[in-house]
C-alpha cells in the first residue's frame, strides 16, 4: 500500500497525463512538431543525467567518426524526437484504420511474406527508435493485432492509462509476470507478438549478450526462445520521424534464421538489422538511456563511464561463448 504522500503524487501524475490525453489530440501535426521541439529543448537543458548519458553513449559509439559538435547535434535531436514520441502517445487517439496513412508512410520490403504472416502469425521486433509506440499501433490498424509485453509503471494509474492508449488499434497489452506462457499460446494459435528488443536487462536465463555498436550489452532473449519453439518468422520494423511531423514505417523482410541458431545468434541477427539503419540516421534512437550498464573484464575502457563490471555478466558471457 502506497503512503498517503505517494498516493497524492500518483494522483497528480495521473491528472497531468489525463489532461494531456484531452488537450494534445486537439493540436494539428505542425503543433505537435512545434511543441515537441520546445519540450525537447527544455528536456535537454534540464535533464543533466540523461544529457550526460547521451553524450557518453555517442562518444563511445561515434567518438572517432563524429566530432563534439556533431554528437551534441544528435543528442539534442534525440530529445526532440523522444518528446514527439511521447506527445504522439496521446495524439494517437485521433488515429483510425481509415486515416492513419495521412500521418504515416508505410514501406513494406516483402509484401508476400507479410501476407503469409497474417495467416500464420509472427514475432515482430523493434528498437526504441523514432516513434516505437506507433510501430506497434499502426500494425494493429493493418489487421495485425499484437500481444505486447509492457513493464508496469510504479504508479498503477499510469499503467492503466498507457495500456488504454496502446490498445486502441486492437492490441492486447499484458504485464511481464507469466508473459512467456501467454505469448507461446498466442503464437501457437496463429497470433502475433511484439517486442522492444534493445533494453538492457540484468544477466539471467532470459538474457543474452550481443555486440551493439562494437560494445557488448545484455538484452532479452525472449523473442529468440519463442522463435525456436514455434518456428514463426521474426519480422523487424521501425518508425522514423520526418521533418514535416509525420513518420515513415519500414516493415522489413523476415529474418533468415537457421534451425540450429542459438538464442544469442537470433538476437544478434535482430540487432544487426537495426544497427545499420541507426548508423545512417542516429538521432531517433534513445541515446539518453544506459544501453551499456555492464562492461567485460577485458577491453572495458572503451565503454561509457557509467558501465560497471559484473560477475554475473561475465558468467553469462562465458555461457554465450560456449553455446
Amino acid at each position: 500500500m502506497a503512503s498517503p504522500l505517494k498516493q497524492i503524487r500518483y494522483r497528480i501524475e495521473w491528472l497531468t497525463l489525463k489532461f494531456l490525453t484531452v488537450t494534445v489530440p486537439l493540436l494539428p501535426r505542425k503543433g505537435i512538431l512545434w511543441l515537441a521541439n520546445i519540450l525537447g529543448f527544455l528536456a535537454y537543458r534540464l535533464d543533466a543525467n540523461g544529457r550526460h548519458t547521451a553524450l557518453a553513449n555517442l562518444s563511445a559509439v561515434f567518438g572517432e567518426s563524429h566530432d563534439e559538435n556533431q554528437r551534441l547535434t544528435i543528442a539534442k535531436q534525440a530529445y526532440r524526437d523522444f518528446a514527439r514520441t511521447m506527445l504522439d502517445q496521446f495524439w494517437s487517439s485521433r488515429l483510425t484504420a481509415e486515416n492513419y496513412l495521412n500521418c504515416v508512410e508505410v514501406i513494406v520490403e516483402d509484401p508476400e511474406a507479410i501476407a503469409r504472416a497474417q495467416d500464420s502469425g509472427a514475432i515482430w521486433v523493434t528498437p526504441h527508435y523514432g516513434n516505437f509506440e506507433w510501430t506497434s499501433l499502426i500494425m494493429g490498424f493493418r489487421d495485425f493485432p499484437f500481444i505486447v509485453v509492457a513493464q508496469d509503471f510504479k504508479n498503477p494509474l499510469l499503467t492503466n492509462l498507457f495500456k488504454t492508449n496502446r490498445e486502441i488499434s486492437g492490441h492486447r497489452v499484458i504485464p511481464q509476470g507469466g508473459a512467456m506462457l501467454r505469448l507461446f499460446k498466442t503464437l501457437k494459435s496463429g497470433g502475433n507478438a511484439a517486442f522492444l528488443t534493445d533494453l538492457t536487462i540484468k544477466p539471467s536465463r532470459t538474457a543474452t549478450i550481443i555486440d551493439c555498436f562494437g560494445l557488448k550489452t545484455c538484452v532479452t532473449s525472449l523473442h529468440a526462445g519463442l522463435q525456436r519453439k514455434t518456428h514463426l518468422p521474426i519480422i523487424p520494423g521501425f518508425t522514423t520521424p520526418l521533418s514535416n511531423g509525420n513518420y515513415r514505417l519500414n516493415i522489413l523482410a523476415p529474418l533468415e534464421i537457421d534451425d540450429q541458431a542459438s538464442d544469442q545468434e537470433i538476437v544478434q541477427a535482430c540487432w544487426d538489422v537495426f544497427e545499420v539503419h541507426i548508423r545512417e540516421n542516429p538521432a531517433p534512437w534513445l541515446w539518453m538511456y544506459k544501453h551499456w550498464r555492464y562492461r567485460p573484464e577485458k577491453d572495458g575502457e572503451s565503454y561509457p563511464p557509467y558501465a560497471r563490471e559484473s560477475s554475473k555478466f561475465n558468467k553469462l558471457e562465458m555461457r554465450v561463448k560456449e553455446s
